[in-house]
């Protein structure tokens, strides 16, 4: 078979071989060891190689959580091709901009997606598409009764000569060859591991490229910081934060690729996501801060028992002290803390289990980072204690964006002779190495771990013929940590139109997270002397109105 050699893929073929008994993943109830897993990779790959997927060719992974996801990674990692996970709630429009931006040549989605993949391999020129049920890797007979019983979703599919199924290419089928050849563009990605797309400044998502030497390390930082917990080999890992994520990779994958047990639910339910946790003997919990409100808001929170948690940790956003509290007071566990970027390949600071930590940090800065703190507009460091924007660097780590010459002088300057990536974040260090959040970039947006750019929604909004002006900011809120407010100014002639069609128009061109929570309309918005939009001045109103609330409460 073709392809270079992956540092993942070795690792992952040294574990299938010293742990191949062990359980790697638990699925709707059934348990694949990691011989099954290497069976499943190697059979793929081999897939991968008779639909003449090479080096270097980007390959998009649009589906929700389960087995075949997990699968197709490990096998492109076999056959040095790039993984471009995108989210399974992006529309057409997402997906088919981010293969277009990424060179992608193919696709594996799930079956309840395939209207939107068809739609996407037919507007970015794909060379094919790949085609997976939910419940394919289950035994045939739990495919059988969740079928007679309606519990395995399934979309309709059209096979043709660029449509296959993921089980043709598991079982060898002749229908699926095709003449090996280069992608275009291959060249390019040497190198690549993988493209994740994070949220974009002017209004697209832009791809950052990981290589491998970077997410092994991630992986690897990652599972160190809860050895105090933990102990290697006997971790059994929920998957609480999406795949596509460097949070959701670093430990679902990486628990993996140390040898242990990950646990995977289809769709997040919170009785299912419990049940799992008691049934399976779940150690180790992550997410974002938004996880562990539901958990503890949960009403039947006390029908289920969660003692076998050793190991929470939180990331993705800023982790009220309160919640922390409570948390401890309810499981007698600590809610260790991490910050990170997806442009840093992960973790910048974490607080490792076993040791104190001071009430409020986000941790010290891990091994094969370095981080600078400075003045945002000059650059210049900051004295110690002084909040500044966080710049972090390190060997490994990305230092350009995907196809974005602009966005990458502005987020990946060259600082003490080497480049370093802008968080944009505020946070400031103690005399002792811990660092503390102090304040988001000025204008993303974020909402239950994910990040919003108002560029985004501005733009789909202003694509409605009765909008003139629009502006999107983020209002603090106690349970997402923000919500997305929308100024709007339509055109005098067109008045009539409501907060609910708007709505609905964002709804069918943007992911859920990314869609409106409050429209506001507005005859004017403010801007600077030169035109530039004052998003700043709208955001300052609702905080004053936000703490004016919670003074009153």
């Amino acid at each position: 078979m073709r392809g270079g050699t992956s540092l993942l893929d070795e690792a992952f073929r040294k574990v299938a071989r010293d742990r191949a008994k062990h359980t790697a993943m638990v699925y709707l109830g059934e348990r694949y060891r990691f011989r099954d897993l290497e069976d499943l990779v190697d059979r793929l790959a081999r897939g991968l190689e008779r639909l003449g997927v090479e080096a270097g060719e980007r390959v998009l992974l649009y589906m929700p959580h389960c087995p075949q996801w997990v699968v197709t990674w490990l096998a492109l990692r076999r056959r040095s091709a790039v993984a471009v996970p995108v989210s399974p709630q992006y529309g057409p429009r997402d997906v088919a901009y981010v293969a277009r931006d990424a060179g992608a040549s193919v696709l594996f989605c799930a079956d309840t997606l395939f209207g939107y993949a068809a739609r996407v391999q037919q507007e970015a020129g794909l060379r094919c598409v790949v085609v997976t049920g939910i419940g394919d890797l289950l035994p045939w007979w739990k495919r059988a009764v969740g079928k007679a019983l309606d519990r395995l979703p399934a979309g309709r599919v059209r096979l043709s000569g660029t449509v296959f199924t993921f089980r043709e290419l598991l079982a060898g089928s002749t229908r699926a060859r095709r003449p090996s050849e280069p992608a275009e563009g291959a060249e390019g990605a040497e190198g690549l591991c993988e493209l994740l797309y994070t949220g974009g400044t002017l209004g697209h998502p832009k791809g950052v490229p990981i290589s491998e030497p970077a997410l092994l390390e991630s992986m690897q930082i990652q599972r160190e910081t809860s050895l105090g917990a933990v102990p290697l080999g006997s971790d059994v890992v929920i998957q609480g934060a999406a795949l596509y994520h460097i949070l959701g990779q670093a430990q679902g994958l990486g628990a993996l690729l140390a040898g242990e047990t990950l646990v995977l639910l289809p769709r997040m339910n919170w009785d299912a996501f419990l049940d799992h946790i008691q049934r399976y003997r779940v150690t180790t919990l992550f997410g974002t801060p938004t996880l562990y409100r539901t958990i503890l808001e949960h009403p039947r929170l006390d029908a289920y028992d969660l003692r076998s948690l050793r190991y929470c940790f939180s990331a993705g956003d800023a982790l009220p002290p309160d919640m922390s509290r409570r948390w401890k007071a309810r499981f007698g566990l600590e809610i260790h803390q991490g910050y990170g970027a997806t442009e840093a390949c992960g973790a910048i600071s974490m607080t490792p289990a076993g040791q104190p930590f001071p009430e409020g940090t986000v941790g010290r800065v891990v091994r094969g980072r370095e981080v600078r703190i400075v003045d945002p507009e000059t650059l210049r460091p900051c004295s110690p204690g002084e909040p500044g924007e966080l710049l972090v660097s390190g060997p490994h780590l990305p230092t350009a964006y995907w196809n974005r010459a602009e966005e990458t002088r502005r987020a990946f300057p060259t600082y003490e002779g080497r480049v370093w990536y802008r968080t944009g974040d505020i946070l400031r260090m103690d005399t002792d190495g811990w660092l503390y959040f102090v304040d988001r970039s000025a204008d993303l947006i974020k909402k239950r771990g994910y990040r919003v750019a108002p560029a985004r929604v501005e733009s789909v909004l202003q694509e409605h013929p009765a909008v003139i002006a629009a502006c999107a900011v983020g209002v603090p809120d106690a349970e997402v940590g923000e919500r997305i407010k929308a100024f709007v100014v339509l055109k005098e002639d067109l008045r009539g139109i409501s907060a609910y069609e708007l709505l609905r128009w964002c709804r069918e061109r943007l992911a859920p997270y990314e869609v409106p929570d409050y429209i506001e309309f507005r005859d004017m918005l403010p801007k600077s002397k030169v035109g530039k939009l004052l998003r700043r001045e709208l955001r300052e109103e609702e905080r004053r109105k936000w703490e004016q609330a919670m003074r009153v409460r």
